[in-house]
């Protein structure tokens, strides 16, 4: 066994305590075959850039050391799940791939999409770009996704060859074991590309805050499935063959519910034709001929707490003007204030639970603590590698390369490619 794996081991041993007799369970001999070039994208949603200090990870930190981290991953504006995770995927800003928001409103097709409408997510009307699955399937390289937005729709005509549609409660094992056997299936059913994606992590920093044991305890279980799924492909014989991207899609802030912007005190509602609202962006598409008279609204009535842009004046470096989804006037509260209904307010003032800290994400993409993490390890990845800061756009290429796939039009940064990855031949 080499000393890299010793040290990425060690963690480990705390499986064997958690789950006896199951840990190898799913194993069977060593898979014979040398894998084709194999990358497995690992989401850990809401896993923000210092949790490998604030709470114990031992595993994922034994495997930052090893590999490459990238000690920062800026996210995309909105720092939202769902465009964060479709630009880490296609190497495009929201205005181009045109997930704008986890919520979205279509004046074209005087349509809504959100997270939780399962009808419009499967829909690939909505969904534009060329994500990493359809890259490989399109240049005939076998791609396999255990959940990933984006993942359930036809893009393109093409689907990946194997994939499920989003259930919340789907145990973390289970997933872990799928990817174990897809990677066990004969060579030419074999998948090269794999997604795999955890949510407890952002759901726990949602309802307890950042700073709070939930979170931590979330970390140790996520960090132990990662631990589980290398003891697994070490057995296999794959560990040393196969390549992971761990990788966040935002961080998380803090919040105290009482700093809070009623937002149905700020404008007229009969002025608007739509508003998509979350906690932290809102985006308001007024009624024809009222633009105007509701941007002069707000003017008069948005607190300090609160950036109000035309579409036009939003900053170049939100890239995010060029869209139809992007409403025309956008709220963005100053972190770490949020939006709330009027409807809200009544019942949560007389909840224990609203004074408690809560987090939330979706603020302005250059706040440290909207700051997500990566880290990179497996054959085709420098060794002890440290990088500051990269933005999620910039992946894309770098999981075209790992595959030897021929990227398809994207925003990246193809220079920071040598940066994560050895020299060929090496």
């Amino acid at each position: 066994m080499n000393s890299i794996f010793k040290l990425l081991l060690l963690p480990a041993v705390l499986v064997f305590t958690l789950f006896p007799a199951r840990v190898w369970a799913s194993s069977s001999a060593q898979v014979s075959e040398k894998l084709a070039p194999t990358l497995i994208i690992i989401s850990i949603d809401g896993m923000r850039y210092d949790y490998l200090e604030l709470h114990q990870a031992p595993f994922l930190s034994n495997l930052a050391k090893q590999g490459v981290h990238v000690k920062q991953l800026q996210p995309v504006f909105p720092s939202k799940t769902f465009p964060n995770h479709y630009s880490l995927v296609t190497g495009l800003h929201p205005q181009k791939h045109g997930i704008t928001d986890n919520s979205m409103y279509d004046p074209k097709w005087d349509a809504r999409f959100a997270m939780s409408m399962p009808e419009e997510v499967g829909n690939g009307r909505w969904w534009q770009g060329e994500p990493i699955w359809i890259t490989a399937e399109l240049q005939g390289v076998t791609a396999a996704t255990y959940f990933f937005p984006g993942s359930e729709a036809e893009i393109k005509g093409t689907r990946p060859s194997y994939w499920f549609k989003y259930q919340h409660d789907t145990p973390n094992r289970q997933r872990v074991d799928t990817v174990l056997n897809w990677l066990q299936l004969p060579q030419g059913e074999r998948p090269q590309l794999i997604t795999l994606y955890f949510s407890d992590v952002d759901s726990a920093g949602h309802m307890y805050g950042p700073a709070s044991k939930e979170v931590a305890e979330a970390l140790e279980h996520v960090d132990n499935e990662l631990a589980y799924l290398v003891a697994e492909l070490t057995e296999l014989g794959l560990f040393d063959q196969v390549n992971l991207i761990i990788s966040s899609d935002h961080g998380m802030a803090e919040v105290d519910q009482r700093k809070h912007i009623v937002l149905d005190s700020l404008f007229s509602a009969n002025l608007a034709q739509n508003v998509r609202y979350s906690r932290e962006i809102v985006s308001i598409f007024p009624k024809e001929g009222q633009k105007e008279a509701l941007y002069q609204q707000l003017a008069a009535s948005v607190p300090e707490q609160v950036r109000l842009y035309r579409k036009s004046e939003l900053p170049a470096r939100f890239h995010y003007q060029q869209h139809r989804r992007i409403a025309p006037i956008i709220l963005l509260a100053e972190q770490p204030w949020i939006f709330v209904r009027q409807s809200f307010l009544p019942e949560a003032m007389n909840d224990p639970s609203f004074l408690r800290a809560r987090g939330s994400h979706g603020y302005d993409n250059e706040e440290l603590l909207m700051q997500g993490m990566l880290i990179a390890h497996g054959p085709a990845f420098k060794q002890r590698q440290q990088l500051e800061r990269l933005s999620m756009v910039d992946i894309y290429n770098v999981m075209t390369a790992v595959l030897g796939l021929t990227p398809a039009d994207n925003d990246g940064d193809a220079s920071i490619v040598p940066l994560l990855l050895k020299e060929s031949g090496n």
